[in-house]
């Protein structure tokens, strides 16, 4: 009987110290979480997917931490203005930066005198998201696959027209890429703007063009565009009908656009810990996950070292792309 009851007061006692441990960590992750306003900062104007992605998440995760969250749109140079405000800000967990692949991977190859260093100057919270692109063509373009377009451009090399958003985006050095990987040489038309690129496309002035799913989806649906390939690996359930150009001769093409929290450096582990967390626990959320997919894009919340291990080999990558492009912006 002694025996019982003390096993018993013994489980009672470790049940306890568990719970106290477990309230304890609990306890540390929100104390590491900022106890003041929050800013996002962007690097582009409102109404681009990453302002709404960014707007989308302060109302998430405000209520996740228990602060006001609000969206600082820094405008210009492609994002640069936007981080250097994040780079030089206090390293409390009360600024972060909503990051897009040019502005992070891209920039820094494409700027000769780029004013912040994507892999030294920030502290890596969580990539959030991922999108395709589609490539896409005018409906009277002969070529109806990437093969097809492929044959089409070696039979005419450069005289191939592609329209972009501008120079240096990612629809841009996609097409690169893809020019690179298939041996062949297009003639690139940039604009001011995806939107103009697009009207063009489908008014037939170009014939091709690589953008997001969010934006040409929409004009596939209505039979103003076709679709030639989709840059991702796999599917998408939004499009199921595009198959990926990995799977159309060019094996191991694979180009997906993402958004990625990042803090300032020197933020303390703890505190970027914890708004990963927070960023987890708004992500799961069925309003969000609704919100995301509406942009053409798919939550994809990774640890903040998963995404300073990712972001290592996107600078790599893209600084290739950018090389082969024969890109450079003073």
């Amino acid at each position: 009987m002694t025996t019982s009851i003390s096993r018993r007061i013994a489980l009672t006692f470790a049940g306890s110290t568990l719970a106290l441990t477990a309230l304890g960590a609990a306890a540390q992750g929100v104390s590491d979480l900022p106890t003041r306003p929050v800013r996002i900062v962007i690097g582009y104007p409102a109404g681009q997917t990453v302002d709404i992605v960014a707007r989308n998440f302060a109302v998430a995760l405000g209520k996740e931490i228990g602060q006001p969250v609000i969206v600082d749109n820094r405008a210009g140079a492609n994002g640069s203005i936007g981080a250097q405000e994040v780079k030089r800000s206090a390293p409390d967990g009360t600024t972060l930066l909503l990051g897009t692949l040019g502005q992070m991977a891209i920039n820094p190859t494409l700027y000769k005198k780029l004013p912040y260093d994507t892999l030294k100057d920030f502290a890596p919270v969580a990539q959030v998201s991922s999108g395709a692109l589609l490539l896409v063509a005018n409906p009277s373009f002969p070529p109806n696959t990437i093969t097809e377009f492929i044959a089409y451009a070696k039979a005419r090399p450069g005289k191939v027209d592609f329209a972009s958003g501008g120079n240096g985006i990612t629809a841009h050095l996609a097409m690169v890429v893809l020019e690179k990987q298939a041996g062949i040489q297009l003639n690139h038309i940039p604009y001011k703007g995806s939107p103009a690129a697009i009207n063009d496309v489908m008014g037939g002035q170009v014939p091709v063009m690589f953008d997001p799913l969010a934006s040409t989806l929409q004009h596939v649906k209505g039979g103003k565009l076709k679709v030639l390939g989709i840059s991702s690996r796999q599917r998408s359930d939004q499009i199921p009908n595009a198959v990926p150009i990995a799977d159309q001769g060019l094996k191991g093409y694979d180009i997906t656009s993402w958004l990625g929290f990042l803090a300032p450096a020197g933020t303390p582990p703890a505190t970027v810990a914890a708004l990963n967390a927070a960023i987890r626990r708004a992500a799961a959320t069925p309003e969000l996950q609704q919100q995301i997919r509406a942009t053409g894009g798919e939550l994809v919340v990774t640890s903040p070292g998963d995404f300073g291990r990712f972001l290592h080999a996107e600078v790599a990558k893209w600084g290739q792309a950018v090389t082969d492009s024969g890109l450079q912006i003073d």
